[in-house]
């Protein structure tokens, strides 16, 4: 019998097991969902259950760069002080080496690892997110990650085409702190570049400006909300007087990818 991610979700749901220990509740039952829910129990993986109301806002993010491949992972957690922990901190450490060597998939394999954790540690532990780069050949990888507390909060990885290893990694400590949404200003939604427009235009118009000029004024404010969200549009973080896209040159931003904490 087969089973899709909506009948791993749901066997989630009720049963209060993690995503990876539900998937394979069901591989290992054939898509059977009441046979699942027993296999859960009988391996104690469903003990979470009591705690799946719990919020998880802490946590750690753990990133691997291995020349032309880089993962990040976020594990997360109810509090700091378990977040802080050798226990969680490991096994955040290599489930990213996992995901750089053998891909996101790979997460897997360390399902019955992190019950473990959860039992161990006995708050609600999830593996929140997974990113992974694989460039090929003559484009770069590089990272930055932000430590506070003795663990990782804020992790970046940008790929770069054209472009030298340092100039990745300063994009990436500059996108750690300027926290771009988008590469482009192309790359936002058409939605929400008009309802900006059309909040700016309301500002406009009741500060009073002449309705002649409330075009051309809304023209020069929508920049700043290009820079709040565009990488390319940003000033650089260590020079200002130049953007990302001035500080590239003929080097380009072929992806990046932000993961943090809170």
């Amino acid at each position: 019998m087969s089973f899709t991610a909506k009948d791993v979700q749901a066997l989630r749901q009720s049963t209060g097991a993690g995503m990876m220990d539900a998937k394979r509740a069901l591989e290992a039952n054939d898509g059977d969902t009441e046979a699942a829910k027993q296999w859960l129990r009988e391996k104690g993986l469903a003990a979470s259950a009591k705690r799946d109301d719990r919020e998880s806002t802490q946590g750690i993010v753990a990133l691997v760069v291995d020349g032309n491949v880089g993962a990040i992972v976020k594990i997360t957690s109810e509090t700091d002080f378990v977040a802080s922990s050798e226990h969680f901190k490991n096994e955040a450490q290599t489930l990213a080496a996992l995901v750089a060597t053998k891909g996101e998939d790979a997460a897997g394999e360390r399902a019955k690892e992190l019950e473990d954790l959860r039992i161990l540690l006995k708050e609600k532990i999830e593996l929140a997110q997974i990113v992974r780069f694989e460039a090929p050949a003559g484009n770069v990888v590089d990272s930055y990650l932000h430590v506070q507390g003795g663990r990782g909060v804020n992790a970046v990885l940008v790929e770069l085409e054209g472009g030298s290893q340092e100039l990745a990694h300063d994009i990436a400590v500059h996108v750690a702190f300027a926290r771009p949404k988008y590469l482009s200003r192309d790359d936002i939604p058409a939605e929400d570049v008009a309802r900006e427009r059309a909040t700016l235009e309301a500002i406009t118009r009741n500060e009073g400006k002449p309705e002649q000029a409330i075009a051309k004024i809304v023209d020069g404010r929508i920049g700043g909300f290009f820079k709040d969200n565009a990488l390319l549009d940003q000033p650089y973080a260590k020079d200002d007087k130049q953007t990302i896209s001035q500080l590239l040159g003929s080097a380009k931003i072929v992806r990046f990818a932000q993961v943090e904490i809170g």
